[in-house]
């Protein structure tokens, strides 16, 4: 038990700095995410030869770690993390195993993946209201806007999630999934409109750092610099600073809090045993 305690803490104090450096510069530092890959990893390595007298604890490690490269990966190149968070959720996979038995790992896996999309999922809400709020005025003009310039899908969707209730007398479940497509795109135009009057901001293009996202695309003389997922390089922020005194980025929401928190449940109920009640 104590080397599942030393792993904990390893990890709560590392996601303690990521959220302390993301509220501070937006992002999270390469080397923060790559050293708990190796601190966890080589920790795993030396209590294997030391204490146990095989390595499963630490081939466990390894599959962890393979597993959330790959959930890392699909989150990021399906624009959902950023590249900071895609990275602290990968190094989380080299901890979370916290037996030698790959099913047991595979429900601590799930476990904490549920209880990371509804901690992320409650969080994006109270965010997105917040923001809404702070610029209610701004807010109903986006709205408004996004609604008509989206009206032919809005009205689409209005039509599908009627027929879905039509049919529900074939099936009483075929209700909740007219709900959700009748829903959806007002929580798409709502977290679009958030995003349009709060995550748009004018900075000095002195202060650009790589892996900035820009508003939109920028052209600079002959050469048209895209406004990609993966960020600015740094080469193009040279460019950028020759041409431009400001120019207009997207800034993303603070995440980090997301890890914490869902790390610190996930860790209390793993302890309780209450992971089971799952199954």
């Amino acid at each position: 038990m104590n080397e599942i305690i030393f792993l904990f803490s390893l990890a709560l104090i590392w996601i303690i700095f990521a959220v302390v450096q993301d509220f501070k510069s937006k992002e999270i530092a390469n080397w923060l995410n790559f050293s708990l890959i190796a601190f966890a990893i080589g920790f795993r390595f030396f209590y294997s030869l030391f204490s146990l007298g095989n390595f499963n604890f630490f081939y466990q490690g390894l599959i962890g770690l393979g597993i959330f490269f790959v959930l890392g990966n699909i989150f990021y190149y399906g624009k959902l993390f950023a590249g900071g968070d895609a990275k602290l959720l990968i190094a989380l996979g080299a901890v979370i195993p916290f037996s030698g038995n790959f099913y047991a790992n595979f429900e601590n896996f799930f476990l904490f993946l549920m209880i990371f999309l509804f901690v992320g999922a409650l969080y994006s809400i109270i965010v997105s209201t917040r923001l809404c709020l702070k610029n209610l005025g701004k807010f109903r003009k986006e709205f408004t806007k996004q609604f008509k310039s989206n009206r032919k899908i809005v009205t689409l969707l209005l039509l599908l999630s009627i027929a879905f209730v039509l049919l529900s007398f074939l099936n009483f479940y075929i209700i909740f999934l007219g709900i959700l497509t009748f829903i959806s795109p007002y929580l798409y135009l709502f977290a679009k409109a958030v995003d349009e009057i709060s995550m748009i901001k004018s900075i000095e293009t002195s202060k650009l750092m790589e892996g900035d996202w820009l508003y939109k695309d920028v052209k600079v003389k002959n050469r048209i610099i895209k406004a990609r997922w993966e960020g600015l390089r740094k080469e193009e922020i040279t460019f950028l600073r020759k041409r431009y005194k400001k120019i207009l980025i997207r800034e993303g929401v603070v995440f980090t809090p997301v890890f914490l928190a869902s790390f610190v449940i996930f860790f209390y109920l793993w302890s309780r045993g209450l992971r089971y009640s799952f199954w």
